[in-house]
């Protein structure tokens, strides 16, 4: 369908069309296959591109030629005159019509036409590599970029322990906190943005979900930032006893918002399921990269209940603990209800 498009244009402009096509085509695919190491077979297609647009210049050049040296076209004819009919009686000349001189029909410029062409297309391309450029909340002075939007179950039923808990947020409204435009710099990967968010409302586990432990995640090139709230009698202080018991090498007492809080370290698990395709097998549960928590009380006397904020990486790099302290600072005041109207 393109091709017979392409076959419908005129001369001037479709050969312009395929040289300029041809030759983007194959020095982007050349410099792939050269400085990013692509390997030999994008060089022969870059090759290949550029062979055949050689060839349309060729084309082009000997239509040009051609054009140069034929005569230029003039159809100036002159229309015959009717001689006047001879009588013996004294001849009167017969009036003479004058010359007609048609005007010469213009043909089109074929250098008009190719270079019409080709600017038409350089600024289409211009345009396209603006816009992409461009952040897409349209903030091109600040260069700051729209965050993903947070994925809701907006059609699952709210589980009664949200209903039967006083002052609970959901998992839309920790995304709606944590999912912000400065989280990258506060993580220190100002030039990120997130490329996925979601707000779920769960349970936590072992209640009979009775206890509601909303959860929103935001993930980035480089990190993961999972922020949940356990709607439990557990203090902080009794989960920093807890840590004793085990291996609580990295555990830290410290006071954010006013607020108790600690910080620790633990491996995510890592689950493989066989989902039927064949292309895996489920294996038992693994050990995943490491990763750091803060964990915040709700309110400064430590009454129960708590917000954790956790970070990791699949390359096991991990932020300063500061980050994590300066992400906690930015996002719990702003956690409020509101992402759905509650009992």
């Amino acid at each position: 369908m393109l091709g017979f498009l392409v076959r419908l244009l005129p001369f001037w402009i479709r050969e312009p069309l395929i040289i300029l096509v041809g030759t983007v085509f194959g020095v982007r695919i050349l410099f792939m296959a050269l400085v990013d190491g692509e390997g030999w077979v994008p060089a022969v297609i870059g090759a290949v591109f550029l062979l055949g647009a050689a060839l349309r210049v060729r084309v082009v050049v000997h239509a040009l030629r051609a054009r140069r040296r034929r005569a230029p076209a003039t159809e100036a004819e002159l229309e015959p005159v009717t001689p006047a009919p001879v009588i013996p009686a004294p001849v009167i000349p017969a009036p003479v019509t004058p010359a007609v001189r048609r005007p010469v029909e213009k043909k089109p410029n074929a250098f008009a036409q190719a270079s019409f062409a080709i600017g038409l297309f350089a600024v289409i391309g211009g345009a396209l590599w603006i816009e992409g450029k461009l952040p897409e909340d349209g903030t091109a002075a600040t260069g700051a970029s729209r965050p993903a939007a947070c994925r809701l179950d907006e059609d699952e039923e709210l589980p009664s322990a949200y209903r039967s808990t006083p002052g609970a947020v959901t998992g839309a409204d920790l995304c709606r906190a944590l999912n912000r435009t400065e989280l990258p710099e506060l993580l220190g990967t100002p030039a990120e943005r997130s490329v996925y968010a979601s707000g779920t409302d769960n349970t936590a586990p072992l209640t009979d979900r009775k206890v509601a432990q909303p959860e929103a995640r935001v993930e980035f090139e480089t990190y993961t930032v999972e922020l949940s709230a356990t709607y439990n009698k557990l203090t902080v202080a009794q989960y920093a006893k807890l840590t004793t018991y085990g291996d609580g090498r990295d555990a830290r007492k410290l006071t954010v918002l006013g607020r108790p809080a600690l910080l620790t370290s633990d491996h995510m698990m890592k689950i493989q399921f066989d989902l039927g395709s064949g292309e895996g097998a489920s294996g038992p549960v693994e050990q995943g990269p490491l990763a750091r928590t803060l964990t915040v009380a709700f309110d400064g006397k430590d009454r129960g209940g708590s917000y954790d904020l956790t970070v990791w990486s699949e390359s096991g790099l991990l932020p300063d603990d500061s980050a994590l302290v300066d992400i906690a600072e930015a996002v719990l005041p702003r956690i409020t209800r509101g992402a759905r109207d509650q009992d």
